[in-house]
This record gives C-alpha cells, sequence and structure tokens, in this order.
C-alpha cells in the first residue's frame, strides 16, 4: 500500500461540487481517504485568461502502482464530464498525482513527484495542511520548507472539502 498526495482543482462549472463528487469516486475506486485540505480559491496558472480554480489536497492509500493510479484518476475525471482542452485552460476537474511516498519515476506517461509540485502556491498551501513534514525526494526539502518559498498573497481559502 502507498501513500498518495493527490491535487484536484476546478474552474468550470460549480466547482466545489466538482472536486467533492472526485473524492466520492476517489473513495467508490478504492482509494482509502486519510486527510483532506481546505478549499482554496487561487488564480489561474499558465493560461490566465479564465475563471479562478478551486483547488484542494488529499492524502490516500491505494493498493495499485503508479500507472493503475494515474489510469483511475483520468476516468474519474471523464466521469466528470472533464473535456479535452488547451494544455493549462480551463476543466471541470483536474485529478494530478503530486507524490507516491518517496517514489522517484520518470517515464513517457508519468512523473513523480510532479515536476513542477514546488512551483505551485496552489498545491504547496494545501498540502502544508495536510503533510507539511513530507520531503521532495529530488529537492530534499520538506512542504513547510517550500511553503516559505512561494507568494500565497492570492490564495484565499473557502471552505472545507
Amino acid at each position: 500500500m502507498a501513500l498518495i498526495g493527490i491535487g484536484l482543482g476546478s474552474n468550470l462549472g460549480d466547482r466545489l461540487n466538482n472536486l467533492r463528487s472526485a473524492v466520492w469516486w476517489l473513495e467508490n475506486e478504492g482509494f482509502c481517504i486519510k486527510s483532506k485540505s481546505d478549499v482554496f480559491e487561487t488564480p489561474p496558472f499558465g493560461v490566465e485568461d479564465q475563471p479562478y480554480f478551486l483547488n484542494a489536497c488529499l492524502l490516500a492509500d491505494f493498493f495499485e502502482g503508479p500507472h493503475e493510479i494515474l489510469r483511475r484518476l483520468k476516468d474519474i475525471e471523464v466521469k466528470l464530464g472533464r473535456k479535452p482542452r488547451l494544455r493549462w485552460g480551463p476543466r471541470e476537474i483536474d485529478l494530478d498525482i503530486l507524490f507516491i511516498d518517496n517514489l522517484v519515476l520518470n517515464d513517457e506517461d508519468l512523473v513523480i513527484p510532479h515536476p513542477r509540485l514546488h512551483e505551485r502556491p496552489f498545491v504547496i498551501v494545501p498540502l502544508a495542511q495536510i503533510c507539511p513534514k513530507w520531503r521532495h525526494p529530488l529537492l530534499g526539502l520538506t512542504i513547510e520548507e517550500l511553503c516559505k518559498d512561494i507568494d500565497t498573497t492570492s490564495i484565499i481559502r473557502i471552505t472545507n472539502l
């Protein structure tokens, strides 16, 4: 069994319901949710001309390997109505593997830990709530330490996940 950090984001439709529905689907797909961050409203990243996002993170246990985890997350996105669009563009739901324990994986389909995790306040802030002591296996820094190096002024706590 592996401990997985999962990032959730939505900026189309009923954003909060999209996030909560994703949690429901994760549980029904066999993920054992251990901890959930709060929900934060965040400005868009990458493509800026789009609605603000709601973002959250969670920790879950799961018995399958990384590629099966990715497959299940992508299946859940489709079930929740995600449509193919511009990279970093608007989306109904986005589910990202942020880390799996201390695994380092880099193949053509999957990179773990998430290659831009440390650059994204919308990931670091919610992760700081649920796993501040998790240490990035490549950078050697904890989430708590990474949080000190990013600008969090544009992130607003909205509610519980």
